[in-house]
């Protein structure tokens, strides 16, 4: 029997607008069989390294079920399935979903960020993370590494995505930061005294191995997916330094040791060489942003394996707010410090071999410009080739998620997005994702967003 249910999604979809040159491509409903075929002038294939011709997908209830050189006869699919949607990408380069290893999906800075921690509550964070998770989709990364929150926003909003009630990247979170006392990850910096009470590690804060084992102990119970460290100072807080090292060695390695005993993998924020030393020494998984290491800790970091994030844009984003009066005079320096040095630091790591994934920082700049990264990366001498599998190949790898993200094969969730023309040519289009689709669900066709 029909349900009323049915009926009114049933009427739903038959209101849709038809894209051009495409069957409109909707939701189906829930237990009905929907192929979607989608041929694309060319095929970025990361893991080879080669970008191939013609070739069209197909996609069956949202998984990759074939690939084809050329195009192919839809009859026999339309005879298949309940539901059959066949999209053309006339002249556009498909590739697999994007993964931005360095991501802030509840927060975003303005010019109010200072006195706004003051007056926003976690909700007010949470539905704009909403807002923040579909642009970042919509500009073609379906999924991404949440390196930070406060009030575990993020791991909020990967449960609501999860259970399809707003849309967004696959999110793989790590709550709340884990710093020191006064540090980077401390939320109270820049309180007067007598607000700053003394936040511990159910708060993300430690000062000891033993609290390191509490607060990754808490993440677990949290829920959250990775664990994120600030062994260094940063650039956005009101301390003095971005670069002073925050952790000692020991609470390092006790982080990286109850993490791994969870499963978890560990992000560290470091900009200066020694904290990347310690972070590295300590057994961490990346180090993101880098801006200040030194040949010894490329040489360290290519011994022990360790990934690195070099997140330009954020860098060169900071710098032209500070000269504009965005931030106290204090973040104002640090950001002048930071800004000219990261991508000369980004192409040094390239040329010494160490391993690079692409991660952004975004929402210390504007959500949805992450691929403004793309070239930067270029612009620090690495091949747009190479860039493209930082966003792919290996940023699936930093995720132990190879296996399921970060190309397109037969078997595995349907995640594609299509841009106008050869990235390989033009790094800039990648900035012009027109064709975004996410478990086979397509969220962006004609360069428009499908789902309103």
């Amino acid at each position: 029997m029909t349900t009323p249910r049915r009926l009114l999604l049933a009427a739903l979809v038959a209101c849709l607008p038809l894209a051009a040159g495409a069957d409109a491509p909707v939701r189906a409903d829930a237990g009905s069989h929907r192929i979607s075929v989608i041929e694309c002038a060319r095929l970025l294939d990361p893991a080879a390294g080669k970008m191939l011709g013609q070739t069209t997908l197909v996609v069956e209830d949202g998984r990759i079920k074939e690939i084809h050189p050329g195009t192919v006869d839809i009859e026999p699919y339309r005879q298949a399935a309940d539901t059959v949607s066949f999209t053309r990408l006339t002249d556009a380069t498909c590739m697999p979903g994007l993964i931005d290893s360095h991501t802030h999906l509840t927060m975003q800075f303005s010019k109010s960020t200072y006195s706004d921690k003051f007056r926003l509550n976690p909700a007010d964070h949470a539905i704009r993370g909403t807002v923040y998770a579909k642009r970042t989709l919509l500009a073609g990364f379906t999924t991404v590494r949440n390196l930070g929150d406060d009030d575990n926003a993020s791991l909020a909003l990967r449960n609501a995505i999860n259970a399809g009630l707003v849309p967004g990247p696959h999110i793989f979170s790590a709550g709340k930061f884990i710093g020191t006392t006064g540090g980077h990850a401390d939320p109270t910096n820049g309180f007067r005294w007598n607000l700053q009470g003394d936040p511990g590690p159910k708060d993300g804060i430690i000062n000891s191995p033993e609290d390191a084992w509490k607060a990754v102990r808490q993440h677990y119970k949290d829920g959250a997916d990775l664990i994120k460290i600030m062994p260094s100072g940063g650039v956005l807080d009101e301390g003095s330094s971005s670069e002073n090292p925050q952790m000692t060695l020991e609470e390092v390695q006790a982080v990286v040791a109850a993490a791994h005993d969870y499963g978890f993998t560990v992000a560290a924020h470091a900009h200066g060489a020694e904290a990347i030393r310690r972070a590295v020494l300590g057994g961490v998984d990346s180090i993101e942003h880098g801006t200040f290491m030194d040949a010894e800790d490329m040489k360290l970091m290519k011994a022990h394996g360790t990934w690195y994030v070099p997140t330009i844009i954020a860098g060169q984003y900071v710098m032209e707010k500070a000269r504009e009066g965005w931030y106290p005079p204090q973040v104002a320096r640090k950001a002048e410090e930071v800004g000219p040095v990261i991508m000369a630091t980004a192409g040094k790591a390239y040329k010494a071999g160490v391993k690079i994934a692409f991660g952004t920082d975004s929402g210390v700049f504007p959500h949805g410009d992450n691929a403004k990264e793309f070239a930067y990366m270029v612009q620090a001498g690495m091949p747009p080739m190479f860039a493209l599998q930082a966003a792919t190949t290996h940023a699936a790898e930093l995720l132990h998620k190879s296996d399921q993200f970060g190309r397109i094969a037969v078997g595995r969730g349907a995640d594609v997005i299509a841009v106008p023309g050869n990235p390989l040519d033009d790094i800039a289009v990648m900035q012009r994702v027109e064709f975004v689709m996410k478990d086979g669900v397509v969220y962006k066709q004609d360069g428009k967003p499908t789902l309103q």
